[in-house]
């Protein structure tokens, strides 16, 4: 009797423990569950800016046959364009010079005295870099001033798009802010979801900032740039 006691006690732990187990495995399942309802939401922040440095390759050339009479010609066209670049005050530090190219053409396997009249091309850049965006545009509208004075300013052979690049380089000062607002605005969408679904907006389960872009606004104004982010929040659900 006292054994067939000890293995009725015996299942009857057994029994409450696999009732506890069960219990615990649905609590779990359901836990799991809930933690499992979340929300994706996405917040745009985009702000307009001006370019803050622009850089400006004044490109010209010179052909002959004489390399001698090529370089005079040479020096000549290029104190004229630093010249003309001083005259609306940019400093030195703003106007660099590169060495002349020399490109032989009779050199070239289709070159042909009867199509080239000039065996000798000279390419030619003076460059300016500067921070002082408006003053630089205000001169790129003045360029044709130097075809008085003999040099023609040329665009790049394989480009038609222009030879003014402009940049804005203060991202780091905005970053702070347009993260803020890309992120308040993943919020509002949340909780507005939240709302329409019965539930409330929990705690941040995961948040991804997003890849910074910046862009032209439009073609006829490259110096007027569009900086945009995307960030990305998943929240949690509750009732």
């Amino acid at each position: 009797m006292k054994i067939q006691f000890k293995y009725a006690g015996e299942a009857l732990i057994l029994a409450i423990g696999l009732f506890l187990a069960g219990g615990a495995i649905k609590n779990g399942i359901v836990q799991f569950k809930e933690m499992d309802r979340i929300v994706t939401a996405k917040g745009l922040c985009e702000k307009e800016v001006k370019a803050d440095k622009v850089t400006w390759p004044l490109k010209f050339k010179e052909l002959g046959n004489d390399p001698a009479e090529l370089y005079d010609r040479i020096v000549k066209d290029t104190k004229a364009v630093v010249a003309f670049l001083k005259e609306y005050k940019l400093s030195d530090e703003e106007i660099s010079v590169a060495p002349p190219t020399l490109v032989d053409q009779q050199a070239n396997m289709s070159y042909s005295s009867e199509q080239v009249r000039y065996r000798y091309k000279a390419n030619c850049v003076v460059t300016v870099v500067s921070k002082n965006v408006d003053l630089v545009r205000q001169i790129v509208t003045k360029q044709a001033e130097l075809m008085r004075q003999g040099v023609t300013i040329v665009g790049n052979e394989y480009d038609d798009d222009g030879n003014v690049n402009y940049e804005f380089t203060g991202l780091n000062e905005i970053k702070p802010e347009m993260i803020a607002e890309a992120t308040k605005n993943a919020r509002k969408t949340a909780e507005q979801f939240a709302e329409d679904s019965d539930s409330k907006l929990g705690k941040i389960r995961t948040a991804d900032q997003g890849q910074f872009s910046i862009e032209d606004r439009d073609q006829n104004t490259p110096w007027l740039k569009n900086v945009r982010v995307v960030t990305t929040v998943v929240y949690y659900l509750k009732d």
